[in-house]
């Protein structure tokens, strides 16, 4: 099956995928087809590595007897960091309680995101067996791959969404899949055909982001494309920046 409606035409060009692909958290319990879901780990797989030494493994949870138990482990492990989030970011006051209002609406995403974790057809564990001591840039060789996925599932009328909150249960988790102490798991990414949809993501404007030749120069040639929409930072970030 492949592009949003199981036609190969209505497969996006590199750039519109790009440009659309969302962090999709609604997704119906179908099942990802074994053709499909080859199709998106080979791609995941055509990522750039560090000295191309390819140490992304990926360990998926589809319906087999210990995945189920993972997927339960996992969905505990969701739930609690959705719950410590709720207060961090103000989810619980305000617009958080207005269910027509943009942050009303993300909450709701998010409580269904966790509440049907389980449900979830398709969970990708991509994990980085280390070579070398841990230091700050090792992701660079495990999530150009994560990304990868994302961008293939999307082609193929999929989505999913990079999270990091199989941390909350993450001891449990690597006894459970037998796991290795030398290996890291990089990120949780659930994976499914949308309940919702793709569509243009916002984001800060270029000229927020861009500078030329130097820290804080303006680039007068880093324009968006007529009819790009925007959104600001998370209010953490705000609060930290002062901005609140």
């Amino acid at each position: 099956m492949t592009g949003d409606d199981g036609d190969r035409s209505t497969v996006p060009d590199l750039l519109t995928g790009l440009a659309t692909t969302r962090a999709i958290r609604r997704i119906a319990p179908d099942p990802i087809c074994d053709e499909d879901l080859s199709t998106i780990l080979w791609h995941a797989t055509r990522a750039p590595s560090g000295t191309n030494r390819q140490p992304t493994r990926f360990v998926v949870l589809r319906d087999g007897p210990i995945a189920a138990k993972a997927k339960a482990v996992l969905g505990r492990g969701f739930r609690e960091g959705w719950a410590a989030k709720i207060g961090d970011v103000g989810y619980d006051e305000g617009s958080g309680l207005d269910p027509n209002s943009r942050k009303g609406r993300q909450r709701a995403v998010m409580e269904y995101f966790v509440e049907h974790f389980e449900e979830t057809p398709v969970v990708v564990l991509p994990c980085l067996v280390r070579y070398r001591e841990p230091y700050p840039g090792e992701g660079a060789s495990v999530y150009p791959a994560c990304q990868n996925l994302l961008l293939a599932a999307r082609a193929l009328g999929y989505g999913g969404v990079m999270t990091g909150w199989h941390a909350n249960v993450e001891d449990e988790l690597r006894v459970l899949l037998g796991i290795p102490d030398e290996v890291v798991i990089s990120a949780t990414i659930p994976l499914g055909r949308p309940l919702g949809k793709h569509g243009p993501v916002r984001r800060l404007p270029l000229r927020d982001v861009v500078f030329d030749d130097a820290w804080g120069q303006p680039a007068g040639w880093a324009t968006d494309p007529d009819g790009t929409r925007f959104a600001g930072p998370p209010p953490s970030t705000q609060w930290i920046a002062g901005d609140r």
